[in-house]
């Protein structure tokens, strides 16, 4: 498994401070800083390892980094910290982006981010929990983080556990009926320590969500299923703060995050190609501008 880098950690934890004993305005400047630093690392990755799922990496970005800085008790030189919260990334195929937040928290040197999807590198193309600190558990095969999820916080509350349960889910993930069944169990137990996360960018692989199957309203449908729904713009970092960290029912919650796939990079915003192409070196040149710090 990678080490933690104790410098970065160091650095992630007088960020969190930062952040979370902030006024609105800084903790946003903030956020929206780490984010960008956050964008220009995966475009760099996929760029150096020729292939990876950009798309969807420049849409969750601004869910993980609110998150891991945000709301997240973590340590990242203790990974496996009795106490910490879980935290489950379900669209394991974005794994750039999570990669990518790990190493600017110090649960590993930023330097085995150029490392990815190499020959015998610990960076997979889907995460891995005995290889990357942090990875709570393997994903990749959709349909399974919601459920894991769900177990992770009916343990808790056998367990009378105080830590919380935190999953992203992709919005087409949402096709499987695994999701479903782990939701109605989730709601059934009252798994109020549970958060879900939708990133909903509209798009999968090949095509529109609504073309492939329509996902409809998806807040009615949590809500059918006896989940408390808080929607919200997926890039405004103060408004994910609030709805995955504010006072709660006894029952899960879910967060339906509207984002943009392929966000920061114009050419790349809400079209279906970058699901999972390879910017070329002049769009990957022209994508670093758009982010500048």
């Amino acid at each position: 498994m990678l080490a933690a880098d104790p410098v970065g950690a160091a650095v992630y934890r007088r960020a969190v401070d930062r952040i979370r004993g902030a006024d609105r305005q800084v903790a946003a400047a903030e956020l929206e800083r780490l984010a960008t630093r956050v964008r220009r690392d995966i475009v760099r990755t996929i760029d150096r390892a020729g292939m990876g799922h950009i798309g969807g990496d420049l849409s969750v970005t601004d869910i993980l980094v609110a998150c891991f800085y945000g709301v997240l008790s973590v340590d990242p030189e203790r990974p496996g910290w009795a106490e910490r919260d879980r935290f489950v990334l379900s669209k394991g195929h974005c794994a750039a982006a999570l990669y990518a937040t790990l190493a600017h928290c110090g649960f590993f040197a930023a330097k085995e981010l150029d490392t990815f999807m190499a020959p015998l590198s610990a960076l997979n193309g889907h995460p891995n929990r005995m290889k990357v600190p942090g990875v709570e558990t393997n994903t990749g095969a959709l349909g399974h983080g919601l459920p894991v999820a769900t177990g992770c916080a009916l343990a808790a509350k056998i367990d009378g556990a105080s830590w919380r349960t935190f999953v992203v889910l992709g919005d087409g993930e949402l096709q499987e009926g695994s999701n479903w069944e782990a939701a109605m169990a989730a709601a059934h137990y009252g798994l109020s320590s549970l958060t879900a996360i939708v990133d909903r960018n509209r798009l999968q692989q090949g095509a529109r969500t609504e073309e492939t199957n329509a996902l409809g309203a998806l807040g009615d449908k949590w809500r059918s299923f006896g989940w408390e729904v808080r929607e919200v713009d997926g890039h405004d970092h103060l408004a994910l703060l609030e709805a995955m960290g504010g006072p709660r029912e006894s029952r899960p919650v879910v967060v339906v995050a509207h984002t943009i796939k392929g966000k920061g990079v114009s050419f790349m915003e809400d079209r279906v190609e970058w699901h999972h192409k390879v910017p070329s070196p002049e769009q990957v040149e022209a994508a670093l501008a758009e982010l500048a710090l």
